[in-house]
């Protein structure tokens, strides 16, 4: 489905949460952020491995968040089989670490296909029926599978560094793409995509990302500072990505934003977007670069 993004607010809606420039109402953004930033801390104060809880939900909160636009949109997407094939990644990571979490989105695939088949029942013969079950596989892939690797960044005796990392970056990345986009954003990215995304803003990404990724590497891990400015630059080009993902995909379904969970951000995949891909970076340059 192709349709054309819906049009600005009217006059009582914008009145009533007028936007900054850069189209956030900060008012009620900065609060839930400093929320979820708490959660984060609380998660992994006294047991990093609890932040599997938060990222099981995270999962499972995102997940039905794209499964009812999609269904919205006309998909008959196998709703079952997607909540609890993610949340089997998840855990399989738990237990298993890669090999398990791979092994549940593999079982998870094929009962995503069977299931689907099913869903109009063994006499009648689906509607759509590769065009739902490749959307219901992209959704595994979009959410459950680095929200499985973002997951297991709390294994291991430096399992909590790992996690503030993930989050420390993003936070760099998106802050620092804000304040420039915001102070010196003229040239647009991808307008056709994301109209608020400028090449100043990316630019402004990259320095607060970079000099995160030093600080973090350096200071938490007491590794090659260089491997840091590695894995800043990563983080901008995922996080920046994953966002531009998001807005084609809410773009090709013609809404604003995936919900209205988080007041000032909109959905909770409206935050998600950025670290999902985000956390697959970091827990390949922390299994490989920086093995701790």
């Amino acid at each position: 489905m192709d349709t054309a993004p819906p049009g600005p607010p009217g006059p009582t809606a914008a009145a009533a949460a007028p936007p900054s420039r850069a189209g956030r109402d900060l008012t009620r953004a900065i609060p839930v952020g400093v929320g979820l930033g708490a959660l984060v801390i609380a998660s992994i104060a006294f047991n990093p491995r609890a932040w599997y809880l938060v990222a099981a939900g995270a999962v499972a909160i995102g997940t039905w968040e794209v499964f009812k636009r999609l269904r919205q949109a006309q998909f008959r997407l196998p709703l079952v089989p997607l909540l609890l094939g993610g949340q089997a990644m998840v855990w399989a990571g738990f237990f298993a670490g890669a090999r398990g979490a791979f092994a549940a989105f593999a079982a998870t695939t094929v009962l995503v296909l069977v299931w689907r088949l099913l869903m109009a029942g063994l006499t009648t013969a689906p509607q759509n029926y590769l065009r739902d079950v490749s959307v219901a596989v992209f959704v595994l892939v979009w959410i459950a599978v680095p929200g499985s690797l973002g997951a297991m960044l709390a294994d291991g005796d430096f399992g909590a560094q790992r996690v503030v990392a993930l989050i420390l970056l993003v936070v760099c990345s998106d802050v620092g793409g804000y304040v420039t986009g915001v102070l010196f954003g003229k040239h647009p990215m991808a307008p056709a995509v994301s109209p608020k995304k400028s090449w100043e803003g990316f630019a402004g990404s990259m320095v607060f990302a970079i000099v995160g990724g030093a600080l973090v590497v350096v200071l938490l891990f007491d590794d090659n500072v260089f491997k840091g400015v590695l894995l800043g630059v990563l983080t901008v080009f995922t996080a920046t990505l994953g966002d531009l993902i998001e807005s084609q995909v809410k773009r090709d379904l013609g809404i604003k934003d995936m919900g209205t969970m988080l007041p000032g951000h909109g959905g909770f995949m409206d935050r998600l977007d950025s670290v999902l891909p985000t956390a697959v970076v970091v827990w390949i340059i922390f299994t490989f670069v920086v093995p701790t």
